[in-house]
């Protein structure tokens, strides 16, 4: 069964730094893509970042330039460095996995989320 469990989340004030991890298990990793969903209050879940197999990134505009997705293939884990938060960057954040190498569609893999609170 595939399982991913995010971590790092808390309460940082604007301006901060956060990063959150996900250790994942019992998927086709590697080969896959994989994401950075969030959501808020009221809002449907957007994608932040995801990252392609071969480890092509790619952010939503809202976030591009202060956040930074890795992976490492060897771990099965996924990384989001977030940097110069901002109050609108409230949400629970969510890692994903995709079943193909680009992130296309609605990924079938979900973790339970982590909340990430940045304080004004």
């Amino acid at each position: 069964q595939v399982q991913l469990v995010e971590s790092g989340g808390g309460l940082v004030q604007a301006g901060g730094s956060l990063t959150l991890s996900c250790v994942t298990s019992g998927g086709a990793f590697a080969i896959n893509a994989v994401g950075w969903h969030r959501q808020a209050p009221g809002k449907q879940r957007e994608l932040v970042a995801s990252m392609t197999s071969t480890q092509v990134p790619n952010y939503a505009d809202s976030v591009k330039g202060r956040f930074t997705i890795s992976r490492d293939n060897a771990k099965k884990e996924v990384y989001l460095r977030m940097n110069r938060l901002v109050p609108d960057d409230t949400a629970v954040y969510y890692c994903t996995l995709y079943d193909h190498w680009l992130p296309v569609r609605t990924p079938p893999y979900w973790g339970q989320g982590t909340q990430v609170t940045v304080s004004s």
